[in-house]
């Protein structure tokens, strides 16, 4: 099931590339990352009320609450980043070099998560890391 979940997730993001890239023209960028967090955040509280999973906020620990609000923080950073460079840059160029965030993920995964890193991966890093320097040439 997590495959399904995953594909979805990347047709989302693909569409999400498209209708920003559309909707971001004449926008200043900042504005439209903060309408499109407004947007995610009453969906995600949305979903929150639908499961009647707003109960399991007293069972969060402190660990979980930091790193959860650190990784927010960070993907605001990184929406910040994509929609400016979406609104500069070409789609099909900025898309890519975002993806590489599947590569930077893997390494940090070893490094802080000790995953481990097969030979598989390896080679797999390494054709994305080409083909998206192949894709923005």
């Amino acid at each position: 099931m997590w495959f399904v979940f995953a594909l979805l997730s990347a047709i989302f993001a693909a569409l999400t590339s498209i209708l920003a890239k559309v909707g971001i023209n004449g926008v200043n960028s900042n504005l439209a990352t903060a309408i499109r967090t407004v947007v995610v955040v009453i969906m995600a509280w949305g979903m929150v009320y639908l499961t009647n999973a707003q109960n399991g906020i007293s069972g969060i620990s402190r660990k979980s609450w930091i790193f959860l609000i650190l990784s927010g923080l960070s993907t605001g950073a990184s929406w910040l980043c994509y929609y400016r460079a979406l609104q500069i840059g070409e789609a099909s160029k900025v898309v890519p070099v975002d993806k590489l965030s599947v590569v930077i993920t893997i390494i940090l995964a070893v490094v802080f998560l000790h995953e481990k890193l097969t030979i598989k991966s390896l080679i797999g890093c390494g054709l994305i890391t080409i083909g998206t320097l192949f894709m923005v040439m």
